[in-house]
């Protein structure tokens, strides 16, 4: 790691006409004319994809860059751990939209990763094809997979339904009531026994996309994403690989909690948890929503009105990971393996890593207010509940060797998963939450107007975070325009050949 301009001091509230606590005004312009003629300088908060891909851009553009991370590791949200002997990621798994428009195609690609493709592009349920589920009802009885798919086609016309119930209301509304109007209106796609709980197991995976409930889920925007091309394919090696390359020789501050923001004249000043505080030209913020949400980090001066609402109004889904390791696999050889219920909290999934990757890991998934109850358990709870679910559905089911539970939206890193779109959002809600403020500029999937949500799109505000940040700086500064951030390249890696995909689906 590199040094940086660090500097010790005690903060304390002071107003914006004197220097900081702890600063002599003559000492603290001398720390600020001595950078003058050093490389602008920037703080990227946050080690998530979207910092470290700030930092990077910034990095090859030769600005001084110091990123600093609250945990003890990079990666934010994309979490790999390898405790299993394999690679489990227990946040972000899928690369969504497998195509060269993808942000992270270039490097993907260029890292040799391999994919495994859940679903083409036209999946009602968005990372899966229902040909590659096996649901079970409440007995243990394999669903017969022609009425997974006559639920299936139903689902999608209910769905089509609800838009137009979006065109003729002004107003907006819960997904979850439109589609109450569509039964009313249309009694034949009205479900019965074991195909409503079919039904209502396909409800649970849409609102595991979103990480919130339908009655959370905004009627005007559910499916507005602008979803990319080929596919969906789950990384089979991690995300892990990535975060390493990007992260390569940047000058990385891990357990660094920041807790202060402070804009003053044309510097920015971050203070930490112990006290130290670092100095530079502008700031990258990339911390999870649910972080600002939480004001854990105090600006000086506060934050404007505008975007204090949209941290507000923008919201913050959750979905946990129940990794299962097992010394022998005694499921079916399906991608999915699902249990139907009258109610959609009450059906569960599990995702077979042994299809995609070879190794004998289930990983149970749940999402929206169902994961934040299975978050007051304990580790050893939660596991028994799973394991509970997962014998109902194939009762020679062996113990565990070794398991993983997270814990999204408790862990006070991240405080939820990923953002979603709430009921009756305002229509520039991500334009207020996305402008730099000063010298100061957001970023983070929740700040990436089309493809929220993601992984790549993380990356992608990155990027185009510290593209706006190269371009106040070098106005402000009046350097010249030497200072340039494109697309990320490894540039001692990169070859004029261009490598494709690495694909496969068993």
């Amino acid at each position: 790691m590199r040094s940086s301009d660090r500097v010790s001091f005690v903060s304390s509230p002071h107003t914006m006409d004197q220097p900081p606590n702890g600063f002599a005004a003559g000492g603290f312009f001398k720390h600020i004319d001595g950078q003058n003629s050093s490389p602008p300088s920037v703080i990227v908060i946050g080690g998530g994809i979207s910092g470290i891909a700030a930092a990077r851009a910034l990095s090859n553009a030769s600005f001084k860059v110091t990123l600093l991370e609250s945990r003890d590791r990079l990666g934010g949200r994309v979490h790999t751990d390898y405790s299993f002997g394999c690679p489990i990621d227990m946040g972000a798994s899928w690369l969504h939209g497998v195509c060269n428009e993808n942000s992270l195609a270039p490097l993907i690609r260029m890292l040799g990763l391999r994919l495994y493709r859940t679903s083409g592009d036209n999946s009602v349920l968005y990372d899966h094809d229902l040909e590659s589920y096996a649901l079970f009802d409440k007995n243990g009885q394999q669903v017969p997979q022609e009425i997974v798919t006559k639920v299936g086609e139903t689902f999608e016309k209910i769905l089509k339904e609800t838009v137009k119930v979006r065109d003729e209301h002004a107003n907006d509304m819960a997904l979850i009531q439109a589609m109450v109007i569509v039964f009313d209106r249309n009694p034949h796609l009205k479900l019965e026994g074991l195909e409503y709980e079919v039904l209502q197991w396909c409800i649970c995976r849409l609102e595991a996309w979103f990480a919130t409930d339908t009655d959370n889920i905004s009627l005007k925007n559910w499916d507005q994403e602008h979803v990319l091309t080929g596919g969906h394919g789950l990384m089979v090696n991690g995300y892990d690989p990535v975060i390493k390359a990007l992260a390569r020789d940047l000058d990385i501050h891990l357990n660094h909690r920041v807790t202060k923001i402070i804009q003053w004249y044309n510097k920015v000043i971050v203070c930490v948890e112990d006290g130290a505080s670092f100095v530079a030209d502008a700031a990258i913020i990339t911390v999870p929503l649910g972080v600002l949400k939480a004001n854990i980090i105090k600006f000086e001066p506060e934050l404007p009105n505008e975007k204090l609402s949209a941290i507000a109004d923008l919201g913050v889904g959750i979905e946990n990971k129940i990794a299962l390791k097992f010394n022998t696999v005694f499921w079916p050889n399906v991608e999915v393996l699902g249990r139907v219920a009258p109610t959609s909290n009450a059906c569960g999934y599990f995702l077979n890593l042994h299809k995609a990757t070879g190794n004998p890991v289930l990983v149970c998934m749940v999402a929206g207010r169902f994961a934040y109850e299975i978050e007051k358990l304990s580790d050893e709870e939660s596991v028994n509940f799973v394991m509970s679910q997962l014998r109902k559905m194939l009762p020679e089911a062996t113990e565990p060797v070794q398991y993983l539970v997270s814990r999204w939206g408790s862990d006070p890193n991240s405080l939820g998963s990923y953002s979603c779109d709430l009921v009756g959002k305002p229509s520039d809600l991500y334009e207020r939450f996305c402008a730099p403020v000063g010298n100061l500029f957001f970023a983070g999937e929740a700040a990436c107007i089309d493809h929220s949500g993601s992984v790549h799109g993380a990356y992608s505000s990155g990027i185009v975070a510290a593209d706006d940040c190269r371009r106040r700086l070098s106005t402000q500064l009046g350097i010249s325009d030497l200072f340039q951030v494109g697309k990320i390249v490894m540039r001692e890696e990169m070859t004029e050949v261009m490598v494709p995909f690495q694909i496969s689906r068993l």
